[in-house]
C-alpha cells in the first residue's frame, strides 16, 4: 500500500496542509485558511510593532485544512496516512502554565494580547534585546556567541521578559513558554505538559541561547540577572533538544477523530519553516536556500569539519542538526524583503481608499507592482543614481538592529516611480549580498544559491537583479509549496519511511525549474553602487 504523509505549515497570515505521497513528493491535496481572528486585525498594533495570536488560531485552521485537503483525496489517502510534521514562523512564543496550557487558552486571558503567540515581527521587546546584548558581553560566558553574538528582539527571551514587564497579571499563572513549533506536536499528542513537551533543536538553539556547551539553556543566575521576573521560569523549561527527524509520539483518539486519520499516524518533532523549507529545495552543503516573502530566512548546512571552531558575527545562529541532523545548520535573513516593495505599493497606492468602488480599487492595486517591475527593468544598470537601503523592518543579518530604519537617498526631481521602486528592489538585493560576504568572509563557503517563495516564483526582474548583485546563478526550486514539503519529508523520516533525511530529499524532491545568470556588465556597475549602500549603513 502507499503511504501519505502531511506538513502542516504555519505562515505569518495563514497555513498550509500538503498531503504527498511519500514513495515521490507527488503532491496529493493542498488547503490553505486564514487565521480568522489575525484576519480581523484583533490583538495587534503595527504602531508600536505590536503583533500577536490567539492560540485558537491555529487549531482551527489545522483542523480545517487537513480536512479540506483529505476531502480533496480518494478515501484511501486518509487511511495510509503515516505522519504528520510541522513548521512555523519564529520566534513566536507564548507564556504558559503550570500544564504548559498557553495562557490565551485560560478564560481569564482569552482576550489579553500579551497572554497569546508573540509572531516573529513583533518588536516591542527592542529595549529587553539591548539589555541581553549587554549582560552577555559582561557574563563569563557569551551566550549569544552561537546565536551570532547579537541577540534579537524577534526571540524568545527578550518577548518573554517584555510580557512579564509591561503585564502584571501574567505572573498569576506564568510559569513556563512553549514556540508554537513545539505546541502544536504536543497537542496533536497529548504531550503538551511541560515535562513531555519535546523541544525543537531548531528553535532553541537558534533563538532560545541553548547550547550544549552550558548544558542547556542559560543557568537561572544569568536569567534573574537580567530581570526578577524571569525567577523559576528555567527549573520549568528543559535541557534536552530534539531534531526534526523524531517523533514526538501518536495521534490522540480525539484528534485522530477530528481529523479522520488513523490514530497510528506519527507526529515529528516541529521546526522553523525556513529550515524545513530548505529541505523541501534540496539543501547540501554549502548550498545558500534564500526563503524569499514578505521578509528572507537563508539557510546553510556544513559538515561540523567545515565549521570547526569557526563564531559566524552577526548571523541568526549555527546550530548542530537545526536543518539536517548530522550537519550544523546556519542561519540568516533580512527582516523586510516583500514588505519593503508591499510598503512602497501601498505608499503609491493611498489616494484609492476614497474610491468607492472597492472592486475597482483592488484591481488598481494589484497592477501596481508589475507594473513598476516591467518599467523599473528597462532602466539601465549605470543610472540607477538613487542608492536605498532596506531596514525597513530593521535589520536581521548581518549583526541585528532593530533600531535601523531604511532610507532613500539621490532623489531629484527626475526620480519616478519606477526609478525609486528599482532603488528599493537594489537595496533588498544589496542586503542579499551582505548576508553571503558575511558567510564568504568568516570561511563559510557558498558555491550556490537556490531561492524558494512568492517573489522567487514571481519577480524575474527581483531574482535577475539580485544574480546580478550577488554575483551568483540562482536556482528556483519547482515545488510550489518547498517548505510545506520539507514538513512532509521530515513527517516521512520521523514515520520511518525513510531511514535518514538526505534519503526523504532524494526521493521526495522536485528539482528546479528556472536558473538566472549574472550578466557581467551589469554585475561590474553594481560592485560600484554596493559600495555606496556599504557606506549608507556603514557594513
Amino acid at each position: 500500500m502507499k503511504k501519505y504523509v502531511i506538513g502542516l505549515d504555519y505562515g505569518s497570515d495563514s497555513a498550509r496542509a500538503l498531503i504527498v505521497d511519500a514513495s515521490n513528493g507527488q503532491e496529493m491535496a493542498t488547503s490553505v485558511k486564514y487565521y480568522p481572528r489575525w484576519t480581523e486585525g484583533k490583538y495587534c498594533d503595527p504602531a508600536k510593532n505590536q503583533y500577536r495570536q490567539h492560540p485558537k488560531d491555529y487549531l482551527e485552521v489545522m483542523e480545517a485544512s487537513i480536512v479540506e485537503a483529505l476531502a480533496a483525496c480518494e478515501p484511501s489517502v486518509a487511511e495510509n496516512v503515516v505522519g504528520i510534521s510541522f513548521d512555523t514562523t519564529g520566534s513566536t512564543p507564548a507564556l504558559t502554565d503550570a500544564n504548559g496550557t498557553p495562557l490565551a487558552m485560560l478564560a481569564e486571558y482569552a482576550e489579553n494580547p500579551n497572554a497569546m503567540f508573540i509572531l516573529w515581527k513583533d518588536h516591542t521587546a527592542i529595549k529587553e534585546a539591548d539589555e541581553i546584548n549587554e549582560l552577555a558581553r559582561k557574563w563569563e560566558i557569551d551566550f549569544t556567541k552561537y546565536e551570532g553574538g547579537i541577540y534579537s528582539s524577534e526571540w524568545v527571551w527578550a518577548k518573554v521578559l517584555h510580557m512579564l514587564r509591561i503585564d502584571s497579571s501574567l505572573k498569576n499563572k506564568a510559569v513556563s513558554w512553549v514556540e508554537y513549533c513545539d505546541w502544536l506536536p504536543a497537542v496533536l499528542t497529548g504531550k503538551s505538559a511541560l515535562k513531555e513537551l519535546k523541544r525543537s533543536r531548531c528553535a532553541a538553539g537558534h533563538k532560545a541561547l541553548w547550547h550544549p556547551d552550558w548544558n542547556g539553556l542559560p543557568p537561572e543566575e544569568f536569567l534573574v540577572e537580567l530581570g526578577p521576573e524571569l525567577a523559576d521560569l528555567r527549573s520549568n523549561l528543559f535541557d534536552e533538544t530534539y531534531t526534526s527527524d523524531e517523533a514526538v509520539g501518536n495521534l490522540t483518539a480525539e484528534w485522530a477523530a477530528k481529523l479522520g486519520l488513523p490514530q497510528n499516524v506519527v507526529v515529528g518533532v516541529g521546526a522553523f519553516d525556513a529550515h524545513m523549507g530548505a529541505v523541501g529545495a534540496e539543501i547540501e552543503p554549502n548550498s545558500l536556500v534564500r526563503i524569499m516573502g514578505t521578509s528572507t530566512c537563508d539557510i546553510i548546512v556544513s559538515s561540523y569539519e567545515s565549521v570547526e571552531g569557526k563564531l559566524i558575527p552577526g548571523i541568526c545562529g549555527q546550530v548542530d542538526g537545526s536543518v539536517i541532523p548530522g550537519m550544523v545548520g546556519l542561519e540568516a535573513g533580512q527582516s523586510a524583503f516583500g514588505d519593503v516593495y508591499a510598503w512602497f505599493k501601498n505608499v503609491l497606492s493611498w489616494p484609492l481608499q476614497f474610491l468607492d468602488d472597492d472592486e475597482q480599487r483592488k484591481l488598481i492595486e494589484d497592477k501596481i507592482i508589475p507594473a513598476l517591475s516591467d518599467e523599473a527593468a528597462k532602466i539601465p544598470v549605470e543610472e540607477s543614481t538613487i542608492v536605498a537601503t532596506d531596514w525597513l523592518n530593521g535589520r536581521r543579518t548581518p549583526d541585528a538592529d532593530q533600531n535601523l530604519k531604511g532610507t532613500i537617498t539621490g532623489l531629484n526631481l527626475g526620480s519616478s516611480a519606477p526609478r525609486i521602486f528599482r532603488a528599493l528592489v537594489e537595496a533588498t538585493a544589496f542586503g542579499s549580498r551582505a548576508i553571503a560576504d558575511r558567510f564568504l568572509e568568516n570561511g563559510v563557503a557558498v558555491d550556490s544559491v537556490v531561492a524558494i517563495g512568492g517573489v522567487a516564483k514571481k519577480s524575474p526582474f527581483v531574482m535577475q537583479t539580485m544574480a546580478d548583485v550577488m554575483n551568483m546563478p540562482i536556482k528556483v526550486a519547482s515545488a510550489d509549496q518547498c517548505v510545506a514539503l520539507g514538513a512532509a519529508m521530515f513527517a516521512a523520516v520521523a514515520s520511518g519511511v525513510y531511514a535518514t533525511t538526505e534519503e526523504a530529499q532524494k526521493a521526495m524532491g522536485q528539482g528546479f525549474e528556472k536558473e538566472y545568470l549574472p550578466i557581467a556588465d551589469n554585475v561590474k556597475a553594481y560592485a560600484e553602487i554596493y559600495k555606496e549602500y556599504q557606506k549608507l549603513g556603514n557594513i
